[in-house]
């Protein structure tokens, strides 16, 4: 069994501050919702190596919204330098970044972040 992705929650018309934060923040992809699906409101975000997909996250509208205090998603960077540049990117979006918890995870480097809507998500890289 694989994990195929992680729904988190929006509010109604937050496409917008999603792709911000997902998109040119994190540097996901937005892909296509299917059809059937796309009518609901949210947006969809993957990540891809060599064509394999290994991260996905689904934006999906919750009302009432309430955001994620604590469950997160966690992402797994390759190396330092892409985590570094990662949270330079989530940094100059405006978005809060803690790297309180930097070393408390053994056998990993990370930081928390919230997206536009509160939403906590997690940034790693192996140390």
């Amino acid at each position: 069994m694989r994990l195929h992705h992680v729904q988190v929650s929006m509010p109604r018309d937050g496409e917008d501050e999603a792709r911000r934060f997902y998109g040119d923040a994190l540097g996901l992809q937005e892909m296509t919702k299917p059809p059937a699906l796309a009518g609901r409101g949210g947006c969809w975000f993957r990540a891809e190596d060599a064509g394999v997909v290994v991260a996905e996250i689904h934006l999906g509208v919750e009302e009432p919204f309430r955001p994620a205090d604590k469950a997160h998603p966690g992402l797994l960077c390759e190396s330092l330098p892409e985590l570094e540049a990662t949270a330079a990117r989530v940094e100059r979006g405006g978005y809060p970044l803690s790297w309180a918890e930097r070393d408390t995870f053994e056998g990993y480097i990370r930081f928390h972040a919230r997206d536009g809507f509160g939403n906590r998500i997690e940034v790693m890289t192996p140390s």
